[in-house]
């Protein structure tokens, strides 16, 4: 049976553990190793981690930073960040990653998808969907850290990349990222009508409620979070956290009743 992924994310910047509000200001918070094994001992369900600068700086993947976290790591693994040829996607998966997440690589070569999936596994292929409101009030897919709107529809966007070939689709609410104050449930709903894939809801999260209202709303889900797993109490002192087995089953099964 199916159930909800609960999953950490986090951000990667010069080989540090950063957090960021709605892309901007990135924060020093730790070393993404020793994060690492402290959600090792949590028995996270899965764990993103995301190179916010590759892309943006124009260079490839660090393998080398890859490996150190493949080898600590203990639970699946989704890496992103400047992939954008089938070789290099092989290169990360060959490091013990079990899927690779591109973003603008989708955007500015959609074919890349279907390359990808003949390749490494359809089930490894995730497209992550930068988002947010634009001046008119609509969603818009933004480039380069969220600078850089692009005029595509995420949602008619989210089903081009299904029908390509990816397995799964990350919806990142830009405007949510850092506040901690709830998901986009909006934009999720809308994406999860146009799609058949797995998706998964970052950006918002701030409690255990929001996950499980989220949960309560779309059923079998990712639930994916950065702050609320780094950052504990109003002051964001940073404190590694994850809900228990029993407590994660718990709000599962509240869901469920919901």
């Amino acid at each position: 049976m199916l159930k909800p992924r609960i999953i950490p994310c986090l951000l990667v910047k010069d080989k540090g553990l950063v957090k960021t509000r709605q892309f901007a200001q990135p924060k020093y918070v730790g070393d993404p190793i020793n994060a690492v094994k402290v959600f090792n001992e949590k028995q996270v369900d899965e764990l993103i981690v995301l190179d916010i600068e590759a892309s943006v700086q124009g260079r490839g993947p660090d393998y080398g930073m890859i490996r150190n976290l493949a080898t600590e790591c203990r639970m699946p693994l989704c890496y992103g960040g400047g992939i954008k040829t089938v070789e290099q996607a092989e290169r990360v998966i060959a490091q013990g990653v079990e899927k690779v997440a591109i973003s603008s690589a989708a955007i500015d070569d959609p074919d890349l998808i279907g390359r990808l999936a003949q390749v490494i596994g359809k089930q490894s292929v995730v497209v992550v969907l930068d988002v947010k409101r634009n001046a008119a009030g609509g969603y818009e897919l933004y480039l380069a850290r969220g600078t850089q709107p692009t005029g595509i529809d995420p949602v008619r966007f989210a089903a081009e990349v299904s029908a390509r070939g990816a397995g799964e689709i990350v919806i990142n609410a830009i405007d949510c990222d850092g506040e901690m104050s709830g998901y986009d449930l909006e934009l999720v709903a809308r994406v999860r009508e146009a799609v058949t894939v797995p998706i998964t809801a970052l950006g918002g999260a701030g409690s255990l409620k929001d996950i499980g209202a989220l949960l309560a709303r779309f059923g079998v889900i990712g639930a994916a979070a950065g702050s609320f797993f780094v950052f504990k109490g109003i002051y964001r002192a940073v404190l590694i956290s994850y809900p228990g087995p029993v407590e994660k089953e718990q709000m599962i099964q509240d869901s469920i009743r919901a």
